[in-house]
């Protein structure tokens, strides 16, 4: 049984399945100015998000908690943040909490640099520092007790509830088991299949919370005048077999395996301990990877029967497909091919053994699709309130 990955060890004991710097821009202003200073220095890589200012103030509190999340994650080795200098977000204060982890950190304002060119210039000197001294790392032995996998599905058909997500359930199962940690999202795809999660939960308050958001979620719906129960699946759900959120919920939730539910996260909040933990997420894609990342996941698994191409700029995303005709067509996005469950010639565990290697590969450096194609940018985060 795999034991170990090779990791970056940061600061407090935490090991890296990538060795980035995070150029993080705490404004959609800014992001031209990280875009350019991380295009022009190997090794870094910009979060492109688009929210930071004119927003309410628990939506600045979300934004600012998930920059820092980012910048904390072990895969991240060194941050530069980039600031308008005007913003809503303080990015003083981001620089600083993400300093407090122990990582070199550094600020630059476009504003107090006198404009795009200059921010970029003293931008790309900076960073290029820190990429040098971010190099200087090297992989090493790390115990599981270490990793934290991300899940997601979205593209789904009716082969994922049958095929991808147990199989990526059994992955989880077994690196809970090795002592690892495991977070999922969607909260959506609860709604239908709340009382099964509910019962899986290790403690009573996990089960209310669970209950709760679930609640939560569906009020801000139905304030709306929308009822989600016996509909809402996205058009490509529906021309995939797919026919109600009860049906999606119940396949949905089956990515997430058989072991007990520790508690639920707020967005981007990193689990307190080891183990499987739910967070309170929406369903698009941009929004539940960045909260799995800020949560500090090193590596994340996304299942899919229509086939989706979604990377992250800091995190490894490994797409795992159950519908034979999606691996074949799409096989520059599908980095493993689940069907063979639903063609009678491997058993879900089976699969689930090789997946749980795959991401032992991954967080150890192999590459996945998406990273060897650069589709890496799209990220934004979950916020709730209106833009003013």
């Amino acid at each position: 049984m795999t034991a170990t990955f090779r990791g970056f060890q940061r600061p407090g004991g935490a090991f890296g399945a990538r060795n980035h710097v995070a150029i993080l821009p705490s404004v959609g202003c800014a992001v031209e100015v990280a875009d350019r200073i991380a295009r022009a220095v190997e090794g870094t890589q910009a979060v492109l998000h688009h929210q930071g200012c004119c927003q309410m103030p628990p939506d600045l509190a979300r934004v600012t908690d998930a920059l820092v999340g980012l910048g904390r994650n072990p895969n991240v080795g060194a941050v530069l943040v980039v600031s308008l200098g005007c913003e809503g977000v303080d990015a003083r204060a981001v620089a600083a909490r993400v300093r407090e982890s122990g990582k070199a950190v550094d600020l630059i304002s476009i504003q107090e640099l006198g404009g795009t060119l200059a921010a970029v210039g003293a931008g790309t000197k900076i960073a290029t520092c820190l990429a040098r001294a971010a190099a200087d790392a090297a992989r090493e032995r790390a115990p599981l007790a270490t990793l934290t996998v991300g899940v997601k599905c979205g593209g789904s058909d009716a082969t994922s509830g049958l095929a991808s997500n147990p199989v990526v359930g059994r992955a989880l199962d077994r690196l809970v088991d090795a002592g690892g940690t495991a977070v999922f999202g969607e909260t959506t795809e609860f709604i239908g299949a709340e009382d099964v999660l509910a019962s899986r939960c290790a403690t009573r308050e996990a089960a209310s919370s669970l209950l709760s958001a679930v609640r939560d979620c569906e009020a801000r719906v139905n304030a709306l005048g929308v009822d989600m129960r016996g509909g809402q699946p996205t058009p490509g759900n529906i021309a995939g077999g797919l026919t109600t959120i009860e049906e999606k919920s119940l396949g949905a939730i089956v990515k997430s395996g058989a072991r007990p539910i520790q508690g639920m996260l707020e967005y981007g909040q990193a689990p307190p301990g080891r183990g499987l933990w739910a967070m309170d997420t929406p369903g698009r894609e941009i929004e539940v990877l960045a909260g799995l990342a800020a949560a500090g996941a090193q590596v994340i698994l996304f299942s899919t029967g229509r086939g989706v191409p979604q990377g992250f700029p800091l995190v490894p995303v490994l797409k795992v497909c159950g519908n034979a005709a999606t691996c074949r067509h799409m096989a520059g996005e599908v980095d493993f091919d689940a069907s063979g469950v639903l063609a009678g010639t491997h058993a879900v565990e089976a699969l689930g053994d090789a997946l749980f290697e795959g991401v032992v590969a991954v967080a150890s450096g192999e590459a996945t699709k998406s990273e060897a194609i650069g589709y890496t940018n799209p990220v934004d985060f979950y916020v709730r309130g209106p833009v003013i």
